[in-house]
């Protein structure tokens, strides 16, 4: 078969013609170290802080340290397939997650990638995981309650939509349950919770997941686990993944409440990954910028002006303190981030008192800002009732004579301790709330043996629902207290029903 010249200079030209000459370019580095999830790479010298990098294998990595000669890349995924020599190449994109509704009731990775069985997500939107914070003119005082159903928490160290409160305690002091009820709480009450577990074992993790699914929290719920088996990297990452996540609806005009459970954790990540990347230690061996660390992250929580769309974002950052000790490096750095702090006590958990909350040390720093106008007036005189029961508490242990007034302090105290105390995931209403600490504070416990107090307040909130419903009704609703012949008869009617069958 024999082909003319002419054929073949057509062909040519044709191709010629036809040609597009789309030229490539890629950002390409080599990997010199590896180890420890951490990697050096040479030849990349346009890369940014943050930005993704991928491997020869597919695994991503987040550049960190830029320096002169060679970039630090903390690895994010298995690490033990690179090689030194493997080939290394840009994304041009900085680390960013997957956002919007599609995450809600699902449990994702700190890289948005859905780790609970259920499928592939379907999310069209991503935002970059650092952002700055909101500026003071974007930003509006916080004014509006969020309840968390917890006596002790809404009536002593209330907070407010847009807060950072800070929880602490040592581990075991029930830290975690009281931010499970908080968003158990939220049911109703417009408001989208993001949880992050730092650090935690996979199945603690399954089994809140359990509790929010079996209450119907997780349908407005999204968790974010980094497991205690996962990679640093990950762990550092996952409050920021959280934050950013929750900001997409805080933009757009939703009210938002991210639980960081626990930011201990996530300063032990970050300075293994600091000490990796030879970042010179300093305070017990955490690198210097582990107050920013926490700082940007914390400062992402804000009550938006009317301009923006007045969402709110509020976090909730534990910490775990060892053996009470709250002067130590990362519980100093977050209390003086946050806007207040409750503390958990060991002492008191081990001795029933739970939530284990020390009304001395636990503070809100916007305070009656954040309560409902009832719950302000009804509330003024607990923290002293407890404040002096505590005092005096020590005193009456030797047996001695003790006058009147000190009596009835004590027995003012003993009841308060008793009122405060709160089954596990069992959020009560506000309305319910003001109207037994009402009772307390206006003596009408004081002749009802402490034992029954229990017994009196279940019993009395069954009560109130079933005979009192437009008095509970007027309470929500306007945020005041009903008339006060209306209050008083209410639980002098129900104390008379509740004697007689005692």
């Amino acid at each position: 078969m024999s082909i003319k010249a002419e054929e073949i200079s057509a062909l040519i030209k044709q191709q010629i013609e036809n040609y597009q000459s789309d030229i490539e370019v890629n950002d390409v580095g080599t990997v010199i170290e590896i180890g420890d999830g951490i990697a050096r790479a040479h030849g990349l010298d346009d890369v940014m802080a943050g930005e993704l990098v991928e491997f020869a294998n597919g695994v991503m990595g987040m550049a960190q340290n830029l320096e002169e000669s060679n970039v630090g890349i903390v690895i994010l995924g298995p690490y033990t397939e690179i090689r030194e020599g493997d080939e290394v190449r840009r994304t041009g994109r900085i680390m960013q997650v997957p956002v919007g509704e599609e995450l809600l009731g699902r449990v994702v990775n700190p890289l948005g990638q859905p780790v609970d069985g259920k499928g592939p997500m379907d999310t069209s939107k991503t935002r970059p995981i650092e952002s700055p914070a909101p500026g003071v003119m974007d930003r509006k005082s916080v004014h509006e309650p969020l309840q968390t159903g917890i006596k002790a928490i809404d009536a002593l160290v209330p907070i407010g939509r847009g807060q950072r409160e800070l929880i602490i305690g040592d581990r075991q002091t029930g830290k975690t349950t009281v931010a499970i009820d908080a968003i158990l709480n939220q049911k109703d009450q417009d408001m989208i919770c993001i949880y992050v577990a730092i650090g935690q074992k996979d199945s603690t993790v399954r089994g809140t997941v359990e509790t929010l699914r079996r209450y119907g929290a997780l349908d407005y719920t999204i968790v974010v686990s980094a497991g205690a088996s996962e990679p640093a990297p990950l762990l550092y990452l996952a409050p920021y993944a959280g934050v950013t996540m929750g900001e997409e609806f805080m933009y757009n005009g939703k009210h938002v409440l991210v639980v960081y459970d626990d930011l201990s954790k996530q300063a032990a990540a970050y300075r293994e990954l600091s000490l990796l990347l030879r970042r010179p230690p300093g305070r017990e061996a955490f690198p210097g910028d582990v107050f920013y660390l926490h700082s940007r992250l914390l400062e992402r929580a804000a009550k938006l002006s009317d301009d923006k769309g007045a969402g709110s974002l509020t976090a909730l950052p534990f910490v775990e303190t060892q053996a009470g000790d709250i002067s130590a490096y990362i519980p100093t750095n977050v209390i003086s981030i946050t806007d207040g702090q409750i503390f958990l006590q060991s002492d008191l958990f081990f001795s029933g008192v739970r939530p284990a909350i020390n009304p001395g040390l636990s503070v809100s720093r916007v305070g009656g800002s954040a309560q409902i106008k009832a719950m302000k007036k009804v509330s003024g005189t607990l923290r002293l009732d407890l404040a002096s029961y505590r005092e005096l508490e020590s005193f009456a242990q030797f047996g001695s004579d003790l006058d009147k007034a000190t009596q009835s302090k004590l027995n003012r105290g003993a009841r308060t301790v008793e009122v405060l105390k709160q089954g596990l995931h069992k959020p009560l209403k506000v309305e319910n709330q003001v109207m037994i600490i009402y009772a307390l504070t206006r003596g009408y416990l004081d002749d009802i043996p402490v034992e029954d107090i229990t017994r009196f307040e279940a019993e009395f909130h069954e009560w109130l629902g079933s005979n009192k419903a437009e008095l509970l009704k007027t309470i929500r609703e306007t945020g005041q207290l009903a008339e006060t012949e209306d209050m008083n008869s209410a639980v002098e009617e129900f104390k008379k029903s509740f004697v007689a069958s005692a």
